[in-house]
């Protein structure tokens, strides 16, 4: 396969890409507009099942986007069925990329689009860098969390590229095919050009969505909002399905238009073991088990994946396997209790934030 587009020389060579054709359709803005073309802009039912979206809109050797931050508003359910179909060969992009790791370790990522990767105060991904390390993926492009979102926003606006000073100060362009240094023709200061990115397909959660794909998020939308417009297929999963009235006589936080959704999927619960800002607090229990015992070891990995992913069928699996872990449907309960009181900053609500180290049943 051969390219038909100019890379960053330099980057090719450190990265070490043999096959630069495999970079095209992530800037392909000619395909992505035709593509674009082709939706169906009419008012029509978009409801269909998670299985049945990951069935029908995910491909194999697919660009797929992380969407949410981290474990905030995150698709982590829809990202799980995507591993349980098998789906072969995906790319991977997204700032962060909360998903790689898994579908890395489960032999779904092929390739990746570096950023951050991580569960915030919970560290840094351990397995995701022994992963790399050992050649389960390989790393396509670097980027920082401003300049891949900055490739996102260029496509949402159908601009070719941005000019912009992130990355100049970082050794980031060197591995990065789709950014390249040059001169601003005004000033002629240095800038560095960032290419529009367009993903296949990205999953976005929102708290509520009508049957046509209007989507309400509550929150940070970090760049979910530019990868809706950037991508060519968007399946929208949502805590509940209201009806259209609900958009019309409130539009605030009504930030993914129906146009340019494909499918909409009903998911209560669909964040799990994130958050959903207005829903439910984050399973830190689960987190620590991941990032402090579950990354120690590919025994482990093996282990933790087998029972939290293959092991549950959907979200409701997920809820009675907290609840069997980790203390009960009170600890369930809790995690709507707790998003609430932290929402509104309330004291003495009677909510309990007490938290205690994960303990090894082993132990």
């Amino acid at each position: 396969m051969t390219s038909k587009f100019k890379y960053n020389e330099e980057a090719l060579e450190n990265l070490r890409i043999e096959d630069p054709g495999i970079l095209d359709r992530l800037i392909d803005h000619q395909s992505f507009r035709e593509n674009n073309l082709k939706k169906n802009r009419a008012k029509v039912d978009k409801r269909i099942t998670l299985e049945e979206a990951v069935a029908q809109y995910v491909d194999d050797g697919d660009i797929v986007a992380d969407s949410g931050f981290s474990y905030v508003r995150t698709p982590l359910q829809a990202h799980y069925e995507i591993i349980r179909q098998n789906k072969q060969d995906l790319q991977y992009i997204g700032s962060p990329n909360t998903n790689h790791s898994f579908t890395v370790y489960t032999g779904n990522c092929k390739y990746t689009h570096n950023s951050y990767i991580g569960a915030e105060m919970r560290g840094t991904d351990r397995m995701f860098s022994k992963s790399v390390q050992q050649g389960k993926t390989k790393i396509l492009s670097e980027w920082g969390h401003g300049s891949m979102g900055l490739g996102f926003k260029a496509a949402q606006y159908g601009e070719p590229f941005v000019a912009s000073k992130q990355l100049l100060g970082s050794d980031m362009i060197k591995y990065n095919p789709y950014v390249r240094e040059e001169r601003d023709p005004w000033t002629g200061e240095p800038v560095a050009l960032i290419a529009a990115l367009h993903p296949d397909v990205v999953f976005i959660h929102c708290q509520q969505a009508d049957m046509y794909g209007n989507g309400k998020i509550f929150g940070p939308a970090v760049n979910d909002i530019a990868m809706a417009f950037a991508a060519r297929k968007v399946i929208i999963t949502c805590e509940e399905v209201v009806p259209e009235m609900v958009m019309r006589f409130d539009t605030a936080h009504t930030y993914i238009p129906f146009m340019i959704v494909d499918a909409v999927v009903e998911l209560p619960w669909g964040c799990l073991p994130g958050c959903c800002p207005g829903y439910y607090y984050w399973a830190r229990e689960w987190w620590e088990w991941l990032m402090r015992i579950a990354m120690t070891s590919d025994e482990a990995m093996t282990d933790f994946v087998k029972n939290w992913i293959y092991g549950c069928k959907n979200q409701y699996d997920w809820i009675a396997r907290l609840a069997e872990d980790f203390g009960g449907y009170q600890y369930i309960d809790n995690l709507r209790r707790m998003q609430k009181a932290e929402e509104y900053l309330i004291e003495d609500t009677g909510v309990d934030f007490s938290y205690k180290q994960v303990v090894p049943k082993w132990d």
